[in-house]
């Protein structure tokens, strides 16, 4: 491929594999780093049980560590069986499995090795998106705030929105779309609020290997311990002023006490905790959005979506309310920010992880020919 033009719109292909460790997404999306003008393909391919029992074993370890590159292996042949299923694609956004995360301290740990990547798939592949921006003092997280400002452009939004994002970790996007670009003052703000699916998922594993609360079926059983949601949110991590990032773990020794409860209460409590920490986050919003709109699994569970309505006081609607892809929305943010990288564009800014200015992020992996921005 050829040096990219400056407007010309590319189809980029991205892939995310978040904390709930449930598999790979990937995704294409036409864009020229700003402007999103159309969907492409996507799919999914699952984790199997033995390649999450590997990544599981490796959660928390940083590079070097004895069985992070079985973890590495896992996540680059899964990448690519699904990545090499897609066609016409342009460049690629690899964002890896995120393993450790530490900005305040060893740093950020994202593994699978974008070179490799490159090579297969004969195509540029941009990845380690969050590096430089914890060494220039951000988070490193979240890093889809700068799409969600591009979709809300592009879905016709006239009044602030709020993205919120339900994974294993929730994280949510205020803006304004009526700004000309993300990283304007004012135009956006972003962090993660809390645990969302991680304790629910770890507590049907534990108690009944299961991956997860289907549908709610076992939370809607139960009922909340509202003193322990009080107590959860008592946690330091709720005091600090945003934008900030949580690891997966992070907050796990707050809600030892709500997991020795029956399972549907400990079920139940803990989604009232994930929705109640997303409406103290929502208390540092410049103004109340006009809108909720909700991607990710979580948005799947009537459960968890009750709660936020309840903790709220709003309508909160899935994504698809907005004619998008609640599934897929990570993996369409990392094709985008690859493209944004490419043409030297910001990824992150003060408002979306506290880095000091605006920065862009990722490398970029070429095969033996090609790609020249």
């Amino acid at each position: 491929m050829g040096k990219m033009l400056k407007n010309a719109p590319v189809w980029a292909l991205g892939t995310m594999s978040g904390t709930s460790l449930d598999g790979v997404d990937c995704a294409m999306i036409l864009t020229d780093g700003e402007r999103v003008f159309d969907f492409g393909p996507s799919a999914y391919r699952p984790y199997t049980e033995d390649e999450q029992i590997v990544l599981r074993a490796a959660l928390g370890l940083w590079r070097g560590a004895p069985g992070v590159i079985e973890a590495a292996n896992v996540v680059e042949q899964a990448h690519l069986q699904l990545m090499s299923r897609f066609k016409g694609a342009e460049i690629v956004g690899f964002h890896g499995q995120t393993l450790a995360h530490d900005p305040r301290g060893r740093g950020t740990h994202q593994t699978g090795d974008g070179h490799l990547l490159a090579h297969a798939l004969d195509l540029p592949v941009v990845w380690d998106f969050r590096s430089t921006d914890v060494r220039l003092g951000g988070q490193g997280a979240p890093l889809a705030p700068f799409y969600h400002f591009a979709l809300a452009q592009k879905i016709g939004a006239q009044e602030p929105i709020a993205f919120l994002n339900l994974g294993g970790v929730a994280n949510v996007t205020w803006l304004d779309p009526k700004a000309s670009k993300p990283q304007d003052p004012g135009a956006i703000l972003a962090f993660d609020t809390g645990p969302a699916n991680a304790p629910v998922n770890d507590l049907m594993r534990a108690r009944f290997g299961l991956p997860q609360d289907e549908a709610g079926a076992l939370a809607q059983t139960g009922r909340v311990h509202e003193a322990l949601v009080a107590e959860f949110l008592n946690a330091a991590y709720f005091l600090k002023i945003p934008p900030k990032s949580l690891d997966r773990n992070e907050l796990s020794a707050r809600l030892t006490a709500i997991t020795r409860l029956p399972a549907a209460d400990a079920a139940r409590t803990l989604f009232a905790c994930a929705a109640a920490a997303v409406a103290r986050g929502a208390k540092h919003f410049p103004a109340p959005p006009s809108r909720w709109l909700v991607c990710g699994g979580g948005r799947h569970n009537p459960v968890f979506m009750a709660e936020l309505s309840v903790r709220l006081h709003a309508k909160v609607e899935p994504v698809e309310a907005a004619g998008l892809d609640g599934d897929m929305i990570e993996a369409q943010a990392f094709a985008y920010l690859a493209v944004r990288v490419a043409r030297g564009l910001p990824t992150s800014c003060p408002a979306t992880t506290g880095v000091a200015a605006a920065v862009g992020g990722g490398q970029i992996s070429r095969p033996g020919q090609g790609f020249n921005p």
